[in-house]
């Protein structure tokens, strides 16, 4: 297009067609249109049958990392694996739909940690060891190569596991084992679930006196008497959520 109109008006134009209409035509190359392209497609590229291969059991702790918007740092020494890996995990909380808690290739340098740093919760790729005696920057540090997860300390009392937990984890792998289903099944089947918890937390909130939006009542969650666990994840669901009053 450059070359036939000798100005980048043509290929603005074009841009701006796309980003407001979803549609470019071209004589040459014909129209493009943007519903032939679904994000969400993008959003299955990776496989959560994959890491739950890797990672059995302890895959419901970065379920549970994620429902709570913690901190996790992925590390392997090769990006390609580093990459691939994390930018399936937001799946794991596809009611959210949201990959931009996604930095898949972060450097250990000041600049990038600080950037990193201003996020609440993330899902942080690095090819550097180094950082995995960096706990400020991580409540969940996952070594691809060890096959490991760690919780760091500090999110060790948020990150408490119990029997709500149990139950996920067993529906996460009993749903990715099964040859018969596909990985958006899968994702599918944790969404449901998921689903469930909010759920449970529904009946323990009420309007906020300003009326915009849904708070917790904590002595409601807490006349319920859950297990520890199961109330210690709620409440801290409803922080991550923005449902605590100020």
């Amino acid at each position: 297009m450059y070359l036939k109109h000798g100005s980048p008006v043509k290929m603005m134009e074009s841009y701006i067609a796309v980003l407001t209409k979803g549609i470019c035509q071209s004589e040459e190359n014909g129209s493009f249109l943007s519903k032939d392209f679904d994000a969400r497609k993008a959003y299955l590229a990776g496989s959560i049958k994959d890491i739950v291969s890797q990672f059995g059991m302890e895959t419901v702790i970065l379920h549970t990392a994620l429902m709570l918007k913690k901190r996790i740092v992925v590390y392997h020494p090769k990006i390609e694996a580093v990459q691939e890996f994390t930018r399936t995990l937001p799946a794991l909380v596809w009611h959210r739909q949201d990959w931009t808690i996604l930095h898949s290739y972060v450097h250990l340098n000041a600049d990038e940690l600080e950037a990193l740093q201003m996020c609440t919760g993330y899902i942080a790729g690095f090819v550097d060891l180094e950082v995995s005696n960096r706990p400020d920057l991580y409540d969940v540090f996952v070594n691809l190569v060890e096959s490991e997860i760690t919780i760091a300390p500090l999110a060790k009392e948020a990150m408490a596991m119990g029997k709500l937990h149990k139950e996920m984890g067993q529906l996460i792998v009993q749903s990715a084992e099964d040859p018969e289903k596909s990985d958006s099944q899968v994702i599918q089947d944790i969404a449901l679930k998921t689903r469930e918890i909010f759920t449970n937390l529904a009946p323990f909130s009420e309007v906020s006196a300003d009326g915009e939006k849904r708070v917790l009542n904590l002595e409601a969650l807490k006349q319920k008497r859950f297990p520890p666990a199961t109330e210690n994840f709620l409440y801290h669901l409803a922080a991550a959520e923005q449902m605590l009053k100020i």
